[in-house]
């Protein structure tokens, strides 16, 4: 808490001292039709210092008295100038004759909110990603983001990485890449490490918190993260990037495009990322590549894109034990007694510290492929009315191999005529899937109202199976033996109306229903040779309300009600047939207040669930979390969120999040096994519940906050500190002290220096040192208890905790040629 009021502290003493004076240059960009034009690009001449129209084609910029010429280009030929004099606090509107390529935004105009919608949400534009982008996974680049926590299994935020918003866990957040759903239809997960340096192709984000506006997919019940990707550029271009860094990372990226001739153009990207990871033999070796191609004219525009990425890391999913991390040398053995581990693994354990990794077999690796395939149409049928039709289909095909030591051939094969013959064996579980998708969207957009209507049509169909590679049984299995199969098949409709309505000058309604229809079917048997027969349909209704009011220009209040449904992902319904769809209303109350110098926002949200499937703190033996419905539950906190730019050169940004995330009434079970002492037979094996009430939810912690001090003594050079304080974190819903995730603060230092040497347009280098005051901290974990005690004994349970170390201190340095 100390260093959280140190910055609050240095904030303080910059806003006092500041001393030029500055105004406020603002207004709005509109096209012909006096609409609002989004996403102009507005540069003061001669400067790199600009800014980009929002969502209603509003601007505002800081600067001192004196005269400016303003730039406006939208990917035109040629930028508008206008020339103006700012010795107050000024306004200048515009009117731009040519529309042709605000078309890009209707890609995802139904699906995101503007500053006038009564929803939390905050935006992120490619300049911002820019400078921090050099080969991490998107969770840990948009890491500062309010109530947003991320994890990195190799600890260094490449390879498989994971993001919680508001405590939910990443089923919960909704992604989308150009309105195209994103996540896993089966598992509802997302899964980054399919597509490493994807960043590279983003244009912008929009993270709205809670259950936000009606999107394609899955219902959000923590958030919706939105993606667009690049939109053309006007002229050719080629960039290429390297980057190099701790752990043996480096980054290779090559960037082209043919600009905008006669209303053609086409990009690609290509992009390699290797790193060794902080934890022992968790390496990455991932691969991807983006290709756009398009036409544009004054009302329509077509484009196709093609991207995907393959992936080969090495399974870092058993996280380490805490007595490792944590312990004197009399845990650690304590942990090596009870858990039976041979010689060759205790000496593994003994020897590898904080980064201790399970998993010794040299090809136990996660390998797997993804490819999307997206067609976009979208046309202006006139100045109010606008269209947009895309077209998905995603395959996805790998498996991870796994080595198994003295496994029983009826593990694999029951019915064999020797079950109980032991050997050492590798096996591949194999996923091989396709994903189709429809989405649509109408836009009605006039001064006093803009109305939405869209839907999607998406289709599942995905095979699980699992082959023995190799073995050691006396009766070697032929090679590639496919010991199980499933199957499942999930599909998808979902359809919404939305309008937002100016009911006078200072007050705006907002509505938005939306019906959704899951039917998921999936047969065959699992990895555990158990079977599956699943069929479930689930009928959903989302509304969603609210309204807005302005003060005036730069001070709104706002309030929302919604209700989310959402229906059980393949495991919980495998683990638990009788699992059940969850329901959420949430409430959110906010105030907003743009200036000139400061930006200000809180949020209060209370989240109010029904039946939600809460993470038990356990996971699968693939690191997947295994989660259970619980009755009622809630969440509620505070997000506040503060912006200042005390001068030319210094600007200070933070947000922090309290909260409290309680469960009103659940179960709690464990297994109670009692063997005989002399044998070590079991004698029983019997579940023991406790019912517990007004407990913690896992992975919830209070307190989340996070800063940026950016500083830029010249115009080519930005140097900033980023701060990140995460809570203290309950590994299961038990309100345990004993099964926690330590609270900690993390800082990192970001510097970017910016040239324009003439024999390229731009060469750029940026560095990143990530916990420049290493910090010893673990950002996820696992937990398990179970009672193990000879047969009338009362010996108490035994728990597990496992955790995932990040690592400390740690750099990345990267160049830019742009020609």
């Amino acid at each position: 808490m100390k260093r959280l009021l140190s910055l609050v502290a240095v904030f303080l003493i910059q806003f006092l001292t500041a001393q030029e004076q500055q105004f406020e240059l603002s207004g709005t960009v509109t096209d012909e039709n006096n609409q609002p034009f989004p996403g102009v690009s507005i540069i003061i001449k001669g400067t790199k210092q600009g800014t980009t129209t929002d969502f209603e084609g509003n601007y505002a910029l800081t600067l001192v008295k004196g005269n400016y010429v303003l730039q406006f280009n939208y990917l035109a030929p040629e930028p508008y100038e206008k020339e103006v004099y700012v010795s107050k606090n000024t306004v200048l509107n515009v009117q731009l004759g040519n529309r042709e390529f605000a078309l890009d935004e209707v890609l995802v105009s139904a699906t995101r909110v503007t500053s006038k919608t009564p929803i939390a949400f905050t935006n992120i534009s490619k300049e911002q990603l820019q400078s921090i982008n050099l080969g991490q996974d998107l969770p840990i680049i948009i890491d500062q983001l309010p109530s947003v926590v991320t994890t990195s299994d190799a600890g260094t935020g490449i390879g498989y990485t994971g993001i919680r918003v508001r405590g939910t866990d990443a089923t919960r957040v909704n992604v989308t890449i150009n309105g195209i759903p994103y996540n896993d239809a089966e598992s509802q997960g997302t899964f980054w490490v399919n597509m490493p340096d994807f960043v590279s192709s983003v244009d912008d984000i929009q993270l709205q918190r809670g259950v936000g506006t009606s999107t394609n997919g899955a219902a959000a019940f923590g958030a919706t993260l939105n993606l667009k990707t690049n939109k053309p550029s006007s002229e050719s271009y080629a960039t290429i990037i390297n980057s190099f860094g701790s752990f043996g990372t480096n980054r290779h990226n090559v960037q082209i495009g043919t600009g905008l001739k006669n209303g053609l153009y086409a990009e690609a990207r290509l992009s390699k990322i290797q790193s060794d990871g902080y934890i022992d033999r968790a390496t990455s070796d991932l691969k991807s590549f983006y290709v756009e191609g398009g036409y544009l004219n004054e009302r329509t525009a077509i484009k196709a894109i093609v991207f995907g990425g393959q992936e080969r890391t090495y399974q870092s999913w058993f996280g380490t034990p805490e007595s490792r991390v944590n312990g004197s040398a009399a845990d650690i053995q304590a942990y090596i007694d009870r858990n039976f581990l041979s010689d060759e693994e205790a000496e593994n354990l003994l020897n590898s510290g904080r980064t201790y990794n399970f998993y010794t077999y040299e090809n136990q690796v996660d390998n797997y492929n993804q490819d999307h395939y997206q067609l976009h149409a979208t046309h202006q049928f006139n100045s109010k009315l606008s269209g947009n039709l895309s077209l998905n289909y995603t395959n996805g095909r790998g498996f991870f191999e796994q080595f198994r030591e003295d496994d029983d051939l009826g593990d694999y094969f029951p019915d064999s005529t020797n079950p109980d013959e032991s050997g050492d064996v590798v096996r591949r579980r194999w996923l091989d899937n396709d994903f189709y998708a429809l989405v649509y969207s109408l836009n009605y957009n006039t001064e006093g109202l803009t109305a939405n209507f869209g839907g999607s049509f998406t289709r599942y169909d995905g095979d699980h199976f699992g082959e023995v590679i190799s073995d050691t049984f006396p009766s070697p299995l032929p090679t590639g033996s496919q010991y199980y199969f499933s199957n499942g098949d999930k599909r998808d409709i979902n359809i919404y109306a939305k309008a937002e309505y100016n009911i006078n000058d200072a007050l705006l309604a907002f509505g938005d229903l939306q019906y959704r229809t899951v039917n998921y079917e999936t047969f065959g048997t699992s990895s555990d040779l158990l079977p599956i027969a699943v069929d479930q349909n689930f009928g959903f209704f989302n509304p969603k309300m609210g309204l807005s009011y302005a003060f005036d220009k730069s001070q709104t209040v706002y309030g929302s009600f919604s209700v989310g449904n959402r229906e059980p992902n393949r495991d919980d319904l495998i683990n638990n047939p009788n699992a059940k769809r969850e329901q959420l209303f949430d409430w959110e109350f906010g105030y907003r207040l743009q200036k000139s110098k400061i930006a200000f926002n809180a949020n209060f949200y209370f989240m109010d669930y029904k039946d939600q499937l809460v993470l038990t703190g356990a996971i699968d033996d693939t690191g997947g979390p295994i989660r259970q419905n619980v009755d009622r539950s809630y969440r509620a906190g505070i997000e506040l969120q503060a912006t200042y730019k005390a001068s030319e050169k210094w600007t200070f940004s933070a947000n922090t999040t309290l909260s409290q995330n309680k469960i009103k009434e659940f179960d709690y079970l464990i297994f109670d096994t009692q063997f005989d002492p002399a044998t070590f037979d079991t004698v029983s094996f019997l579940p023991v519940t406790t019912n517990l009430e007004d407990t913690d939810i896992a992975f919830s912690p209070n307190i989340i906050a996070g800063s940026v001090i950016s500083y830029q003594p010249i115009e080519q050079v930005k140097l900033s500190v980023l701060s990140k304080y995460v809570g203290d974190q309950f590994l299961d819903n038990t309100s345990s002290e004993s099964k926690k995730i330590d609270s900690y603060f993390v800082n990192n230092f970001n510097a970017s220096w910016t040239l324009k040497p003439g024999w390229v347009k731009e060469l750029r280098f940026d560095l990143l040192v990530n916990n420049f005051l290493n910090e010893l901290y673990e950002s996820n974990g696992y937990t398990f208890s179970y009672f193990f005690r000879p047969e009338g004994s009362n010996d108490p349970a035994i728990t597990e905790n496992f955790l995932y170390p990040q690592a400390g201190t740690n750099f990345l340095v990267g160049m830019t040629l742009k020609f």
